[in-house]
């Protein structure tokens, strides 16, 4: 149903093997409480969910302590490996993960901010949700992420009705 497209791995979960793995980063529990997952997964159960329909995906698979750290050139070319891998799996839409992704994957794009996009992945759509991580300055605290996480939970049950 849904693609999760990360910026790329942070180098606590490259070295523990688990994606968000930080007990501080609220990954997990924005799926669940969102209504994208019916339980709250732990990081080592990250193959689960397929079960649920969701796949996730690293823009750029190089490991880093900061996003800020991959070079432009490294982020386009991971959105052109990510275009591949949704034209070959066909998800229903594809979720950037972080308002940051979203000029590598449409650098003509206006249309900043999270939510639904009017642009398309190989007719994917494109839902932007804010990054969990603490980090994000620009969406403190963890309602202001659960907002846009259950609108894609709503966006996606509308979808399947």
């Amino acid at each position: 149903r849904v693609l999760i497209v990360t910026i790329n791995p942070s180098s606590r979960s490259a070295g523990i093997g688990y994606s968000f793995s930080s007990p501080s980063n609220p990954f997990w529990r924005l799926l669940h409480e969102s209504g994208l997952t019916p339980v709250q997964l732990q990081p080592c159960e990250e193959h689960r969910l397929l079960d649920h329909g969701i796949g996730l995906v690293s823009t750029v698979q190089r490991a880093t302590p900061a996003a800020a750290e991959l070079t432009v050139a490294e982020r386009r070319a991971g959105a052109a490996r990510v275009r591949g891998l949704v034209k070959r799996h066909e998800p229903q839409v594809v979720a950037l993960l972080g308002l940051t992704l979203y000029p590598f994957f449409f650098p003509s794009g206006t249309l900043r901010g999270p939510g639904l996009k009017p642009e398309s992945v190989h007719e994917a759509e494109v839902y932007v949700l804010p990054n969990p991580s603490g980090r994000n300055r620009a969406y403190p605290g963890f309602e202001r992420k659960l907002v846009w996480y259950r609108a894609l939970a709503h966006h996606l049950q509308r979808g399947a009705d």
